[in-house]
């Protein structure tokens, strides 16, 4: 693998575990929106699953970042970005009491979250399957075939 190849990977991992490293963290420091959302899509424990999800986005956040168990770890955020997207972006939102433009507004930016997540578990895929490139702790234990 070249030079300019690992350096591309290790920016796009960096792009990559930014989102879920900061969403995690706020998740775990104010779980009441994730808990609202996953209440309203109706699964239960709400405030268990919201602090599990932050906890999971952190550590694969993290995980991501330094390149370490790669190829889990991109399988692991592939599914959760499409569950995410499916289960909590697929469908019409109409919140009571808002006008009909509001209620449009939030709609075309519910599609687009839905988008956003399918097209991160793409990426994650191509994640997990080229793996993190040289800089990466998987590298630096040999997980990975890294040509110089």
């Amino acid at each position: 693998m070249s030079n300019t190849t690992s350096i591309v990977l290790l920016v796009a991992r960096i792009l990559l575990s930014f989102m879920f490293i900061m969403s995690g963290f706020g998740k775990l420091t104010d779980p009441a929106g994730t808990a609202g959302m996953i209440s309203g899509a109706g699964l239960p424990a709400a405030t268990l699953l919201a602090y599990a999800a932050g906890l999971f986005e952190l550590v694969a956040g993290l995980a991501v970042l330094v390149g370490f168990q790669t190829r889990v770890v991109g399988w692991a955020l592939a599914l959760f970005c499409a569950f995410t997207g499916l289960v909590f972006h697929s469908g019409t939102i109409n919140v009571p009491d808002f006008p009909a433009a509001a209620n449009g507004w939030i709609n075309v930016l519910n599609q687009i979250m839905l988008m956003k997540n399918l097209t991160l578990a793409g990426a994650y895929i191509l994640l997990a399957t080229f793996g993190p490139g040289a800089y990466s702790l998987d590298a630096r234990r040999g997980a990975y075939a890294v040509a110089a």
